[in-house]
């Protein structure tokens, strides 16, 4: 089992002469505590300095009647205008797809 290069039960062996690590100090390539914006808002939502959703509330504005109706972002069925039923938007599988002529604005909390 155990040999005299490596002795049973104490492992692999350090040699007497090994070199100690010098202990260097190097700049850091990114800034920690200022992330870039356009970097933060590519990451999930999850691995973000400070957690936020993906997701947010918006005004939009029916082209015809010019009526403000609220939709959620990633809204799963299709919205339409109170009042003369034009489709507003339509789900896919992430964000909703506004229909042309629309227009929005993010609800401010």
């Amino acid at each position: 089992f155990g040999s005299r290069r490596f002795p049973r039960g104490r492992g692999r062996r350090i040699a007497r002469g090994a070199r100690k690590r010098q202990a260097t100090e190097r700049a850091m390539d990114i800034d920690l505590l200022n992330p870039d914006v356009k970097e933060e808002r590519a990451k999930h939502k999850l691995k973000r300095m400070i957690q936020s959703p993906n997701s947010f509330f918006m005004d939009v504005k029916c082209p015809g009647c010019l009526q403000i109706t609220t939709v959620y972002s990633h809204a799963q069925t299709v919205v339409l205008c109170g009042n003369c039923n034009v489709m507003l938007c339509q789900p896919t599988g992430g964000l909703a797809r506004l229909t042309e002529g629309c227009s929005f604005r993010r609800k401010v909390e």
